[in-house]
């Protein structure tokens, strides 16, 4: 698989703002969020997220975010047909 894209929209002291793109066949790579985020979805679809506990689909919403913890990790990926972006906000 390719490389999602990654576009830094914010960046300062407080947030990093972050748009994540992922058309189809592509991924984040294996990674650990060293900051709380919070996701907000562009477009519905679903992801692949691949951590210690498995493969579970992540159905997003447009305009519908959620919240990550520090330390997450895992590798989120696009197995489906259509192209999937968030916007992701970082709480430094």
């Amino acid at each position: 698989m390719t490389k999602a894209i990654l576009e830094t929209l914010i960046e300062n002291d407080r947030v990093r703002v972050n748009r994540w793109t992922f058309p189809s066949g592509t991924e984040t790579g294996r990674h650990r969020h060293a900051l709380a985020y919070v996701v907000v979805p562009m477009t519905t679809g679903t992801l692949v997220v691949r951590d210690s506990k498995g493969r579970r689909d992540n159905n997003l919403v447009a305009g519908s975010p959620y919240y990550g913890d520090a330390g997450v990790e895992h590798n989120v990926l696009n197995e489906g047909a259509a192209e999937i972006s968030f916007i992701e906000i970082e709480l430094k």
